[in-house]
């Protein structure tokens, strides 16, 4: 279930207003199980996603997904807009342009997790602010209320997707296989990282093969695919760690690592710390 309340699945905040109600909340390390979409209209201060600290720049927009841990500094007054997303706005897999929303934009741990967005593109995403607030106030049985919302939603992360700009660079092209094969190969870790699947396996359930997979995957995220799932995976591993009352070997299981042993070694490999480290770190 989703726990934005206003019954429609979308909720709509202003900053810093936001942050007045829910300082404590939002100055801790939290996980939602809802989509969120923060636009920081001016820059400073800090927002703190998966254990790494980002600097609040002008215009930046962050998503976040379900699971994903993030904080804010608790001392910037920031100013922009909170919009709250039931799974539900985002889990409509049926093209190729909503799966580049929710692998590119949203669970795509392996790059920051906003974009600066340029002026051109800011009226539009004050039209379709507009729109959705003038929305979330109509009559819950006026025709079409849902579809509406959705409507505007799309329309705010296609502008987001279309013109963000990471490092300066912008989203991934949907018109470019290799990196339309990286978004699916993306989505296709993000759904089964819990299990040791091989690149060959990855491989056979994308229909290519390993060659062009690994051509793909460094094209796009520069290293190979065997390292991108494992870091995924240790990701994982850092959250539950830090985040819940699971012992090392109940992670390791989890993961599907029989030997625990063997999951202590990969994790000092990929992040320089035992578990038990990490976990009082």
């Amino acid at each position: 279930m989703c726990e934005t309340p206003t019954g429609v699945g979308v909720k709509i905040e202003p900053m810093p207003q936001f942050f007045e109600h829910k300082s404590l909340e939002n100055s801790m390390p939290h996980v939602h199980t809802f989509y969120e979409i923060l636009w920081f209209t001016h820059s400073g201060g800090h927002h703190i996603v998966d254990f790494n600290t980002y600097e609040v720049l002008e215009n930046s927009v962050f998503c976040i997904s379900p699971g994903q841990i993030h904080c804010f500094d608790g001392i910037t007054k920031h100013c922009g807009v909170v919009i709250k997303l039931c799974a539900e706005f985002v889990n409509d897999e049926s093209n190729t342009d909503n799966v580049f929303i929710k692998y590119d934009m949203f669970n795509a741990f392996d790059t920051e997790p906003y974009c600066v967005m340029p002026n051109l593109s800011i009226n539009v995403m004050k039209n379709v602010i507009k729109g959705l607030e003038y929305e979330l106030n109509q009559c819950l049985h006026l025709f079409a209320h849902t579809e509406m919302l959705r409507t505007l939603v799309k329309i705010l992360l296609i502008n987001i997707h279309r013109y963000g700009q990471k490092h300066g660079t912008p989203m991934l092209n949907k018109l470019k296989p290799s990196q339309q094969l990286f978004v699916l190969f993306r989505k296709t870790v993000e759904q089964n990282y819990r299990h040791q699947l091989t690149v060959t396996q990855y491989a056979q359930m994308l229909n290519v093969s390993q060659k062009t997979l690994s051509n793909s995957v460094l094209e796009c995220a520069q290293v190979s695919p065997l390292t991108f799932i494992n870091h995924r995976r240790m990701l994982e591993a850092k959250r539950l760690l830090r985040f819940t009352n699971m012992k090392i070997k109940q992670v390791a299981y989890l993961l599907d690592y029989n030997d625990p042993s063997h999951f202590v070694k990969t994790f000092k490999r990929f992040t320089g710390f035992l578990p038990t480290q990490f976990q009082h770190k």
